[in-house]
């Protein structure tokens, strides 16, 4: 089951949402919830406080959303990670995040630490950010191959652990051989691919992996 979860993030990061199958699991969160009516996207399930919706918006949201999970603001997880934690005990196999990113600071580093726990604790979920300008996933120690997108031109790769041992990147600009990175390197910050697909690989570590255009 593919999910996607709409958070209510800035509406000028969220990218076109037209062109993803029309069996797609929408889950909004909170204001998501409205930029998922407002895109006339049919809700599976909403999660949030609401307590920054009007009532007019409140009932346009129970009238057009399956599942309503309503939590009082006063609790230890976010509503990102109720709607993710749901979203993984259905059965998702690929998660979308929308919504994630801009606007507070907090917010963002929240969510991008949940793609890090996540990527520990289930290795067979494929989870990943996505904004107007960015793609964002983490990933364990293996091989993987990336394909050329004309919308994320550019590809970064960061240490998300101590170090990263024997990073490798093949059909790149800059390519690596077996390359170790201490936890604040940037050396691979802005590569791009030279062939329609392009490999990296590690032997140890965490990798934030990120794709962006200008």
């Amino acid at each position: 089951m593919i999910v996607h979860i709409m958070a209510g993030g800035p509406k000028q990061y969220i990218p076109q949402l037209d062109n993803y199958p029309k069996d797609i699991c929408w889950i909004g969160v909170d204001r998501g919830v409205m930029y998922l009516i407002e895109r006339s996207l049919p809700i599976y399930a909403a999660f949030g406080d609401f307590d920054s919706i009007s009532e007019t918006e409140l009932q346009a949201m129970e009238e057009k959303t399956g599942i309503i999970k309503r939590f009082k603001p006063e609790k230890d997880e976010t509503d990102m990670e109720l709607a993710l934690l749901w979203a993984i005990k259905e059965g998702a196999t690929t998660i979308r995040l929308f919504g994630a990113t801009g606007g507070r600071l907090d917010h963002t580093i929240a969510n991008l630490h949940l793609l890090l726990r996540e990527a520990l604790d289930n290795k067979k979920i494929q989870l990943e950010i996505i904004d107007k300008q960015n793609s964002v996933s983490v990933v364990q120690a293996g091989s993987y191959t990336v394909k050329k997108l004309e919308e994320y031109k550019y590809i970064s790769f960061f240490p998300y652990s101590t170090k990263i041992v024997g990073l490798s990147l093949e059909g790149f600009k800059y390519p690596l051989v077996r390359r170790n990175l201490p936890a604040s390197s940037t050396l691979c910050i802005s590569n791009e691919l030279i062939r329609e697909t392009g490999t990296f690989s590690f032997d140890e570590g965490i990798l934030m992996v990120i794709r962006s255009c200008d």
